[in-house]
């Protein structure tokens, strides 16, 4: 089944989950923000966004701004950063049969579905 983490604050999660709507598709709403994924969770999406932890996080987040921007942090303190303070894992995020993407912009959710 299709997953989205989804934000509804973040206006690119609400497109992302009206695109997934539209498909008419089965698929189950993730909100990251209430339901934090575990350090494995976070870890599996990011190897299946074939990307590297830092390229998850919301860089002009405050948070990131003020405790970790500037500081050689490792994978897992990246990671670890993620789960401590949700608010920087980069959003929408969609898995479907082993492929993910980053919903930004919203067309790339179309790749995987």
């Amino acid at each position: 089944m299709i997953k989205i983490y989804h934000n509804n604050r973040c206006s690119k999660s609400r497109m992302g989950l009206g695109l997934l709507e539209e498909s008419g598709k089965d698929f189950e709403i993730i909100k990251y923000l209430e339901n934090i994924p575990s350090k494995k969770e976070l870890t599996e999406i990011i190897e299946l966004l074939g990307i590297s932890p830092i390229e998850l996080v919301r860089k002009n987040e405050a948070v990131w701004k003020q405790h970790y921007k500037g500081k050689d942090l490792s994978d897992d303190e990246i990671i670890t950063a993620m789960i401590e303070n949700p608010k920087l894992i980069e959003r929408p995020i969609v898995i479907n049969e082993g492929k993910a993407v980053i919903g930004r912009p919203t067309e790339k959710i179309l790749e995987i579905i």
